[in-house]
């Protein structure tokens, strides 16, 4: 069974959608948690309507003081009962195949611990590398380029236990920091197929939401390279080599945001 974790923080206008796309699923051996993180528009209301109006889907509801993303999924794997674990934000959709086309996968492969997708038909290329078909996700690529996407992941919940979990203080980049720490221990694996549709298809940047905090974001970036350091899964030379990179990426992207809000 697959744990599909849902936080949900002032998602009135998508939550309803979002659950919906699980419902969807070709894939139908799952439960949805779904954690709301102190919600205070009608988020809580909708969710209670709609497991109201589906009382035979395996749908629950957490509820908690606001603490950010991070505490709302670690209280969702917590109370994880499946063998995955999915994750999925308030404002993404899947595609009906999305866990259908995973778990194939994971059945097929049992020691694949972590998987991920494309989204919004995006491709994924770091440097001159391309992820085009079913690959393990190189560690020192996922340190030049964060992803996979939060939404498109499942992970085997039994790597929680030996990795941990989000770092509940981070509110930036909170992903990365976690990805990079199963990465360097477990079987990360990519397919390139564009499953997941993320906050209506928007630019994955500069644009709305958390990603529009750019400066906040390389902050996050720029913690989880000096965690790695710290945790000696880089050293010092690629530690400041890549803090340098990673800053020089932020600077593109400031540049490619205004052009476009001026483009636009």
């Amino acid at each position: 069974m697959v744990s599909v974790i849902i936080p949900v923080f002032n998602s009135e206008n998508t939550i309803e959608k979002t659950i919906q796309s699980v419902l969807n699923q070709t894939y139908n051996e799952y439960e949805i948690i779904i954690v709301d993180d102190g919600s205070t528009d009608n988020s809580v209301k909708i969710v209670k309507e709609f497991i109201k109006k589906n009382p035979d889907k395996n749908i629950k509801l957490l509820t908690k003081n606001n603490g950010g993303v991070s505490s709302a999924r670690n209280l969702g794997i917590k109370n994880a009962c499946g063998e995955y674990v999915a994750f999925l934000d308030s404002d993404d959709e899947w595609l009906q195949d999305k866990l259908e086309k995973q778990i194939n996968i994971l059945y097929k492969r049992k020691d694949i611990d972590f998987i991920g997708c494309n989204r919004n038909n995006e491709s994924i290329r770091v440097l001159f590398k391309k992820y085009n078909k079913l690959k393990k996700i190189n560690f020192f690529d996922m340190l030049i380029k964060m992803f996979p996407q939060t939404s498109t992941v499942i992970v085997k919940k039994s790597v929680f236990d030996e990795i941990g979990m989000y770092d509940e203080k981070q509110k930036y980049a909170e992903d990365g920091n976690l990805w990079l720490r199963i990465c360097k221990k477990k079987k990360c694996y990519m397919m390139p197929e564009s499953l997941v549709i993320t906050g209506g298809g928007k630019p994955n940047y500069g644009y709305s939401g958390l990603s529009s905090k750019l400066w906040e974001m390389e902050k996050g970036v720029q913690k989880n390279l000096k965690d790695m350091y710290s945790l000696k899964y880089i050293n010092l030379i690629v530690y400041i080599f890549l803090s340098l990179f990673c800053y020089m990426k932020f600077l593109r992207r400031i540049i490619i945001t205004k052009f476009y809000k001026w483009y636009k």
